[in-house]
């Protein structure tokens, strides 16, 4: 049979990781000879969920195995979660759900609403019982929401490939020891197939986490192998307990894609198209703020201060110009769109008044006074009879895509060097070497 299973919420602000559970898995299960069908894969899901914990993850396990093998896999997963989910924790609640068929549609409608809404958990309590899945969960069922997102997902479109490596239990909240020298080099050498490494502007490494949690670090990458390949390249100074390559939705825009016909909600990914309805204004503390005037309404965008340069470009604008605002409504300030990224569609003319130039020495001319014409401040040549000319001004804008710094890229953000790298699942099972151990 097909066994899919759904984890997430086993993390906390305090450590953890639904990774790294999946991870101790996929050893355990490999162990009992258990089938992968499918890479672990890791799913994204609405990135402006208010109570989230970091980049609101989800992981779904997908195998074949033989029906008296259930009541065992159940039992380690369970056992899993008992052992290194954050029980207890005041932002935890791991859950698990137990699908022994391929994902019905109501379960992929489900998932496909977790990527641009607040969804319910009473609706997912409701499909888990339809679809005749089993369930665990250790707090509020909040988590039941992702798990049955991540089995629903099943990454049959566009998809990248994460390498995730863990650290020892002894290790975890102190400093990552990846040398920073060959984080680069390995950025170099694998670029455009790997992406968000490292961030040259800030000098920033961008592949080891920050927080409390067992991830040493991630590469993304197009494929499985070139993974692996990047990985190997690293220098690494503290010891790798394990590593697992994942498959995922990061940097594909499925929560822009599923946002495209949701309108605009509070706690959502959105995507507008219209045209500056006012000019940018930067304030206090480096942000940015532009209206947008579409066939929805008028909308207030931001360009917060993380996002780098894009403010720079945003402030370019002029009313007129038509653009696609890609980004999330919070929802504690109204319908204010943060942007995530920008699309110049078309350029309004920009144009202006100038006074005429002096036919004696080419000086602009300044007014001489209401209706007494224009004078040359250097010759003090008159000219009457001449009105002030308009003129087209260059604009060093062009149509095209915009993004943020790579330091504020969200984790489902398809970056620029993604484009034409799209790709369908093949459907074929996990290289021979995928995992350690």
């Amino acid at each position: 049979m097909h066994l899919h299973i759904g984890l997430d919420d086993t993390d906390s602000t305090k450590g953890g990781c639904t990774t790294y559970i999946a991870a101790r898995l996929v050893e355990r299960l490999a162990g009992i000879n258990a089938r992968f069908i499918d890479y672990p894969n890791i799913i994204r899901l609405n990135p402006n969920i208010p109570f989230k914990t970091r980049g609101n993850a989800a992981v779904a396990l997908r195998l074949e195995v033989p029906n008296a093998m259930y009541d065992l896999i159940r039992d380690i997963v369970l056992s899993e979660i008992e052992r290194e989910g954050r029980i207890g924790d005041e932002s935890a609640d791991p859950a698990a759900v137990f699908l022994r068929e391929n994902p019905t549609e109501p379960v992929r409608k489900l998932a496909r609403r977790a990527l641009c809404e607040l969804v319910p958990v009473v609706d997912a309590i409701r499909i888990i019982k339809e679809s005749r899945a089993e369930s665990a969960s250790y707090g509020t069922s909040i988590g039941l929401v992702g798990a049955l997102a991540a089995i629903g997902h099943t990454l049959d479109h566009d998809h990248t490939y994460e390498l995730i490596a863990y650290r020892r239990r002894e290790n975890c909240g102190g400093r990552r020891q990846v040398e920073e020298a060959s984080v680069k080099r390995m950025n170099t050498l694998t670029d455009p197939y790997t992406f968000n490494n490292y961030d040259e502007k800030s000098r920033r490494v961008l592949i080891t986490p920050h927080g409390p949690d067992p991830v040493l670090l991630g590469i993304r990458g197009e494929t499985a192998e070139i993974v692996q390949e990047a990985f190997h390249m690293l220098r690494i100074r503290e010891p790798v307990e394990r590593w697992v390559v994942f498959r995922t939705n990061h940097a594909t825009d499925a929560h822009f894609h599923a946002a495209k016909s949701n309108g605009v909600k509070a706690y959502a990914p959105v995507v507008l198209s219209g045209k500056l309805d006012g000019c940018p204004q930067r304030t206090v503390g480096g942000h940015v703020f532009f209206p947008i005037r579409t066939n929805q309404g008028r909308f207030t965008c931001a360009a917060y201060e993380p996002t780098g340069r894009l403010r720079d470009i945003v402030m370019q604008l002029i009313p007129g110009d038509q653009v696609a605002v890609y980004g999330g409504t919070p929802g504690r300030y109204g319908l204010t769109v943060n942007l995530e990224k920008l699309e110049i569609l078309r350029l309004a003319t920009w144009t202006c008044t100038q006074n005429p130039p002096c036919p004696h020495c080419g000086k602009r001319l300044k007014s001489a006074g209401r209706g007494k014409g224009f004078k040359c401040s250097r010759c003090s040549f008159i000219v009457r009879g001449q009105n002030r000319a308009h003129v087209k001004k260059t604009r060093k804008l062009t149509p095209g895509v915009y993004l943020p710094e790579s330091k504020a890229h969200r984790h489902l953000m398809k970056p620029l060097c993604r484009y034409s790298h799209e790709k369908t699942w093949d459907g074929k099972p996990p290289l021979e070497k995928w995992h350690s151990p």
